[in-house]
């Protein structure tokens, strides 16, 4: 008998279909020679410090650092989860053959190996990798099953992680809420919330210290057009008005008129991260709720594997672009002008050495019903944004207008768009959502001719510098995933992945956890720290287990496992000289105590 367990009973029940396992067990579904099971989440947890020495259930700052020998699993103690996994252990004592179907990717091999490990499952287990929940996906990943022995990186990158997160989160929250919390507040620290927490305070501090400074900028309109002075910002009023009085009884004379031919690439394809950013500034939506919505679409087989990091799609999907854009009925109108020449294959778009385990998210071709308000909007962005990268460039025009007033420079520029290309499927959205600072650059200027002369209204404008604005959930996804650092540009955001904080799966639950522990809150969009949430991240002296540069170091560290690069002895020698060396600083520290909130925040 094979034994296939899978990732959730939805999922099992989809699968077990189309093996034609279609009798109902208990805890399972039989049939021509398979047995389908399935998990729920979690079923085993690293274990608990009591588990490994009974000494260590009470909290002692002379005990730390806790660092078991060697590490491990134990049942998570709920009744669903322990007579779930007694269906699993009973299965597959007996099994000739076990296919894990888990969730295809790092949190989904650890779950299942942790179960096989703890059932003892002694015969042979292949892997069932797919990206999307199709029957014709099913099919093809029972076809190319793959031995487990190819995911073992996969497996040992998982378990780093969860290892890491508990040394470090074990130790460091006792520490803190032994020396600083008084026994009265658990202070938790984490290896990912930190230094997250520690974005938002500092943003907030920056905000808070930041002293608005004057100046003024000299502007004219001529012919209905701003143009702004080249000499920049004026530090005084009267430096500013100096060259405001000089302009009086002069016309504004036209010195240049260049027009510059551009290009745009249309948006690239979603990976989770950039997803989770789209739907917040677009409606709101939180990266959890994001996350909820995709997964769900997901498991209704209208888009592909959700938790990925890559927006590059792999080049086995070439010929299957047709298929899927046909399969989008309600986006024929936009579809039918790609359809009616040959599809393009960029590099831009196919890169196999961009592409690890699953490529970005993509619609399945499965046409969506019964969708929710939010599932239908989730699905808009992800096949609006697939069509779009098989449209042509946009090609624009930018035009730049320079004049003078008696000596005194200025300048203005607009776009125009002269082919749409990609444009025209967001056509009516960007209409409604265009932001002012776009409206600037993109206005359309009237024709001007060089030496052309006339009257103008000059003026001397009263500005103040403004404070960094916010975090807002969108901006929080972009500082984790580039490890605090402001990137607009895509090409150098890719490049920044690999040091980012947390994995584009992880990072919606770690932003709720901040919430929950009472670290931050929302104020409308924007987030900000709350008192306890300052006072944790001043008192915490140690900058290692607050910076996110370093933290997004020990991702990389992660990848690098998972991609055989790095071995895990040296990660884990470095992970227990790292908290050894913030536990000594810390015990000897005789700074200030915490100070305490009102409102005490919990040990998860």
């Amino acid at each position: 008998m094979i034994v296939c367990i899978a990732e959730k009973p939805s999922v099992a029940r989809e699968i077990a279909n189309i093996l034609g396992a279609r009798s109902k067990r208990d805890g399972y579904l039989e049939g021509n020679g398979y047995q389908v099971t399935w998990v729920y989440g979690h079923l085993c947890t690293l274990k608990e410090p009591h588990d490994y020495n009974p000494n260590w259930k009470r909290w002692s700052i002379y005990d730390l650092p806790l660092i078991p020998k060697p590490f491990g699993i134990k049942l998570i103690e709920n009744e669903g989860s322990i007579k779930q996994f007694k269906v699993i252990e009973n299965l597959v004592q007996v099994a000739d053959k076990v296919i894990n179907c888990g969730d295809a990717g790092q949190e989904g091999e650890l779950i299942q190996r942790w179960v096989l490990k703890k059932a003892q499952c002694k015969c042979p287990v292949e892997r069932l990798w797919i990206s999307s929940l199709t029957e014709d996906a099913i099919k093809e990943g029972f076809q190319n099953l793959r031995p487990e022995a190819d995911f073992n990186k996969l497996y040992e990158a998982g378990m780093m992680r969860a290892i890491g997160d508990w040394l470090l989160g074990m130790n460091a929250t006792r520490l803190y809420t032994l020396k600083y919390g008084q026994n009265k507040q658990v202070l938790s620290i984490g290896r990912v919330q930190t230094p997250t927490l520690a974005l938002i305070v500092n943003r907030h501090k920056e905000i808070t210290e930041f002293i608005p400074e004057q100046y003024w900028e000299l502007k004219t309109i001529y012919r209905d057009t701003t143009f702004s002075s080249t000499k920049g910002k004026f530090k005084s009023e009267e430096e500013g008005k100096t060259f405001l009085e000089s302009m009086s009884g002069h016309e504004f004379e036209v010195t240049d008129v260049s027009s510059k031919k551009g290009s745009e690439q249309a948006p690239r394809l979603f990976d989770l991260t950039s997803l989770q950013v789209e739907c917040n500034k677009k409606y709101g939506m939180s990266a959890d709720d994001t996350l909820r919505t995709i997964q769900s679409l997901y498991e209704k087989k209208v888009t592909t594997y959700p938790r990925v990091d890559t927006t590059y799609l792999s080049d086995d999907i070439y010929p299957k672009v047709e298929g899927i854009l046909k399969g989008l009925k309600s986006y024929t109108e936009l579809t039918n002008p790609i359809l009616t020449t040959k599809i393009p294959k960029s590099k831009k778009i196919f890169d196999n050495s961009k592409v690890t385990d699953h490529h970005a998210i993509i619609p399945t071709g499965v046409s969506p019903t019964a969708l929710t308000k939010e599932e239908q909007r989730v699905f808009d962005l992800v096949a609006r944004r697939f069509i779009a990268n098989f449209y042509p460039i946009c090609i624009n025009s930018t035009t730049t207008i320079l004049g003078k007033v008696n000596d005194i420079e200025f300048k203005t520029s607009g776009k125009q768009i002269l082919e749409p290309g990609w444009r025209v499927v967001f056509s009516k959205e960007k209409e409604e959502e265009t932001n002012e600072k776009e409206k600037e650059e993109e206005k359309t200027l009237p024709l001007f001719k060089i030496g052309e002369r006339g009257v103008h209204e000059p003026g001397l404008l009263e500005r103040w510098t403004q404070p960094p604005k916010p975090y807002t959930e969108a901006t929080l996804l972009r500082a984790m995933e580039t490890a605090g650092k402001q990137m607009e540009d895509e090409e150098l955001r890719e490049l920044m992945k690999e040091n980012g904080i947390g994995r584009p799966s992880t990072r919606a639950n770690i932003i709720e956890t901040l919430y929950k522990r009472n670290y931050m809150r929302k104020e409308k969009k924007n987030i900000v720290p709350t008192d306890t949430g300052i006072s944790l991240i001043n008192t915490i002296k140690n900058e290692l287990l607050k910076s996110a540069e370093l933290t997004g170091q020990w991702e990389k560290r992660l990848r690098m496992i998972e991609h055989s690069s790095y071995d895990t002895v040296t990660f884990m020698t470095e992970l227990k000289e790292m908290v050894t060396g913030i536990i000594q600083s810390v015990k000897y520290d005789n700074s200030q105590n915490f100070a305490l909130s009102e409102t005490p925040t919990d040990s998860k």
